[in-house]
């Protein structure tokens, strides 16, 4: 439904209420009045705006209040049933909002000149900041394909990189399910409202990964899975990567597709070869002859970002680096600039500790941002 129209537009929640809210999540399922107005303006501009945001990304960048974009768009707000509606659609899908301004909304996604508005986040929306690699492949993969990409997902996680794929099957499917049977984290973005799995039979991996890492959806609630959304899926699978790495695909597919917005995007291209006389090994074949980086195992890739030699050791991270977080945050609340630099730490260096304490339910964030002891009181 359109929330606009040409009447005199109903008015704006207040800067003080809504723009104030935008350093965190919005949780659906908050009771504070502010939280559900904030809710109320950017489900109002993601109903209108989400299959074309590039016509308020440049607004957004400016750092324009959203009361003063809803003005300028004429979009009204969702209020009372409609807002209500919408509201229990995303708390009973356990979804979290993450708007354009937000200090967890990635900086790779936001560089896009169509970049998502809001993203709908099952999981951890902080994941959306550390360092991922995209896994992408054939739907109709062989099973020496969905082997392989398997164990270079857990090869890849475990060097702390989180792998980001689309949920499909196939190749996403081994990707998403070899990041967790390493025990590290993955990212699945779907073609769909954030309310819907598709395909359905991945529900089982949607919640695997929904405690382990994110499944995101850019579109709003009751968007089917339409063809035309898919390729608005892969170029954000692309963009949040520093690499896109191709596991079996055919020349004519969209594997390749999610391959070209990544090279258009700056974002380095890398294909796993296969068995010459396969049909899935075309598409990795002739991203290799065009210059793309020949993978046959995790060392090449790290290496191409700067992180050869560190493959199995993010499963052991410092001795009581989660104690010395603890104890900071027991004393007060902090963004992750702070932590990181009162432990005299890399952010990325950081970032896997942090996450196996927001799992176990030791670390939460506050409105604003900042991260907190859960328990104490700042």
């Amino acid at each position: 439904m359109d929330p606009s129209g040409p009447s005199t537009p109903s008015p704006s929640p207040s800067p003080s209420s809504v723009d104030s809210l935008e350093a965190g999540a919005l949780e659906p399922g908050s009771a504070d009045a502010d939280v559900r107005e904030a809710l109320g303006a950017w489900l109002a501009l993601q109903q209108r705006y989400a299959w074309r945001p590039q016509e308020l990304v440049q607004v957004l960048r400016r750092g324009a209040p959203v009361a003063e974009i809803l003005r300028a768009a004429r979009v009204r707000p969702l209020v009372g049933a409609a807002l209500e509606r919408a509201l229990a659609t995303l708390d009973a899908a356990g979804a979290v909002l993450v708007p354009f301004p937000s200090t967890l909304y990635p900086e790779r996604l936001r560089r896009l000149e169509d970049a998502p508005l809001l993203l709908a986040v099952r999981g951890l929306p902080a994941l959306l900041c550390a360092r991922c690699v995209a896994m992408v492949g054939s739907r109709a993969a062989t099973a020496p394909g969905r082997a392989t990409a398997r164990a270079l997902a857990r090869d890849l996680t475990q060097a702390g990189l989180v792998v980001v794929s689309g949920l499909a099957r196939g190749i996403d499917r081994a990707s998403h399910e070899g990041a967790l049977d390493g025990g590290g984290f993955t990212i699945a973005f779907q073609a769909c409202g954030p309310e819907q799995i598709y395909p359905p039979e991945h529900r089982e991996l949607a919640a695997a990964i929904s405690k382990r890492g994110a499944v995101v959806s850019e579109l709003p609630c009751g968007s089917p899975p339409r063809a035309p959304h898919f390729p608005l899926r892969n170029r954000l699978i692309s963009a949040l990567a520093e690499a896109v790495i191709v596991v079996e695909a055919r020349q004519a597919s969209g594997t390749l597709v999610t391959a070209r917005h990544a090279a258009d995007q700056g974002v380095e291209v890398m294909a796993v070869p296969g068995a010459i006389a396969s049909p899935t090994s075309r598409g990795p074949h002739q991203l290799i002859r065009e210059g793309a980086v020949l993978v046959e195992r995790a060392e090449d890739v790290l290496r191409v970002l700067g992180l050869e030699g560190v493959a199995g050791r993010a499963r052991t991270p410092q001795p009581g680096l989660p104690g010395d977080i603890e104890r900071l945050l027991a004393e007060a609340p902090r963004t992750r600039y702070e932590l990181a630099g009162a432990l005299d730490l890399a952010l990325r260096e950081l970032a896997a500790p942090l996450l196996e304490l927001e799992l176990a339910g030791r670390v939460g964030r506050d409105r604003d941002g900042r991260l907190r002891l859960l328990g104490v009181l700042g």
